[in-house]
Formats: C-alpha cells, sequence, structure tokens
C-alpha cells in the first residue's frame, strides 16, 4: 500500500471507522462513479496532492488570490484588469466538505480556492495565450452545510494527465485570500465515461480525444496510486450542463502529508 493510499484510509482515524471503497474501472482505462463516501454515512480524508506548478495563489509567480472579484461563484470570467470568457461546455462544481479534525463535522466557514485548466488545456496567468487572463480561478466561502459551489467549463485532457480540478480548503477566508496555511492540497478527477461525452460534444475541445488515449487513472502521476476519495459523481449532459459534485474529507494538517512545493514555470509538464 502506498503511502497517499494508506493516507486516505487512515486520514480519518479518530473521526470514523473508515470502510474501504474500491472505484469503477481501477483496472482499466478510467472510471464512470465516485466512490468518495464510506459506511454509515463517514467519509475518508481525500489524499493530500501536488498544486502543480500553475497554482496563481502567489506561490509560484502570479497571484489571482490577491485581485478584487476572486471571491466568486462563477468563474468563468477573469476578474480584475483582466478580460475575456473561458468557452467550453458549461458545469457547476459542488463541493461538501467535512471537517475531520472535528469529528466530520461540516466545514462551514472553510473557505476553498478552485482552478483548473480551460477548454484548450491552458491555464490562465501561465501558458501561451492566456498569461494576460485569470479566469477559471475562484474562492467561495462554505455554507453552514460546508457547501461551495462553482459555475465554470468542463477542463480539458491535456497530454500526460487525466482531466482533473485543483483544489485547496482554508480554514477561513482570511487565509484563504492571503495564500498562507492550506489544510488540503487536492485534485478532483472526472469519470472517463463523461469525459467522453464532452469531449466528443464539443468540437472545441479538439485536442483532448488524442490526449485521452494515451492516459488512464492507473497511469495517471497524481492519480495513479488510487483515487477513490477523488473521483467526482457527474449528472447532467453536455447539452445542457454537467453537475459534478465531491464530498471532501479534510483531516488535520499535518508535516508528512503535505505535497511537493511547485516547480518553476517552464520546467516540468504541466500538473
Amino acid at each position: 500500500m502506498s503511502r497517499r493510499r494508506a493516507l486516505w484510509f487512515f486520514g480519518a482515524a479518530g473521526a470514523a471507522t473508515v470502510a474501504a471503497g474500491c472505484a469503477a474501472g481501477e483496472t482499466g482505462s478510467g472510471a464512470t462513479s465516485s466512490v468518495s463516501s464510506t459506511a454509515a454515512g463517514t467519509v475518508g480524508a481525500i489524499p493530500q496532492e501536488t498544486a502543480g506548478p500553475y497554482p496563481g495563489d502567489g506561490s509560484n509567480g502570479p497571484n489571482v488570490l490577491i485581485e478584487s472579484g476572486v471571491v466568486r461563484s462563477d468563474i468563468t470570467a477573469s476578474v480584475g484588469s483582466y478580460s475575456g470568457v473561458a468557452e467550453g461546455v458549461p458545469m457547476t462544481l459542488t463541493l461538501t466538505l467535512k471537517d475531520l479534525a472535528n469529528n466530520g463535522a461540516a466545514g462551514s466557514g472553510m473557505a476553498v480556492y478552485l482552478w483548473h485548466c480551460d477548454r484548450e488545456g491552458r491555464y490562465s496567468l501561465y501558458s501561451d495565450g492566456v498569461t494576460n487572463q485569470n479566469y477559471l480561478r475562484g474562492v467561495q466561502v462554505a455554507d453552514a452545510t460546508g457547501t461551495v459551489t462553482f459555475t465554470s467549463i468542463f477542463p480539458a485532457c491535456y497530454a500526460g494527465r487525466w482531466p482533473h480540478i485543483h483544489f485547496e480548503v482554508y480554514d477561513s477566508l482570511t487565509t484563504a485570500v492571503a495564500g498562507e496555511n492550506a489544510r488540503l492540497t487536492s485534485q478532483i478527477a472526472l469519470p472517463e465515461d463523461i469525459c467522453d461525452q464532452v469531449y466528443a460534444h464539443d468540437p472545441g475541445y479538439s485536442a483532448s480525444p488524442r490526449n485521452m488515449s494515451s492516459v488512464s487513472l492507473t497511469s495517471d502521476n497524481v492519480f495513479g496510486d488510487g483515487w477513490d476519495a477523488e473521483l467526482a459523481t457527474v449528472t447532467g449532459t453536455p447539452a445542457t450542463v454537467l453537475n459534478v459534485s465531491l464530498t471532501v474529507g479534510v483531516a488535520e494538517k499535518s508535516a508528512n502529508t503535505q505535497p511537493a512545493p511547485p516547480a518553476a514555470p517552464g520546467g516540468p509538464p504541466p500538473r
């Protein structure tokens, strides 16, 4: 059992007894359903992952968190001095936070910073052609039920990575906009069947089908050692809107679960 996979199974110790789940398609090219919750309604800790080289939180160059308007639900448009709107299949993303350091209580008041690539596989603020954009990045504060909701577009599949969404969880909005002391840095995996539907529906995702054919959840350098807690559930259709959801167990931050810091832009391939 890998270190990260062990963290998922035991991260909720003291808060709940975790029942092991098995993700659909784990021995194949992908998965079509999410297994993020455990028996009796308890939730396991989602693993810590790398933020990748394009976080946009000030830790590796640009900092969108200082921009007026970054606290928002709809992240399809750029904010501040930038303008532009990301095109693609509409997506609503709902995360339900559970504070495992508080017996799995709703993570009300926690803040989530979320970002992902656009339809062409580019990250705003970093990638060629969108360095003058900061769309598909935003912060939300969880309500009384621990829920945050973002309106966005479905991300592309770019070379070398399974389709995914990045996010960080903070204890408060103050720490989130400061980009300091994240309780959790992780990623959301998107189901294979939904990805195939999106990329077949919208020709703007022209490179995604080819990139999907060369990667799987098993071979992915982030999800390859287990994606049980990270695979989202998706309803709806590409012709209308896709509703993506995930329950996120947030464990107490500890030194041995922190992801490696992001590398400099222009160095490694995007994560």
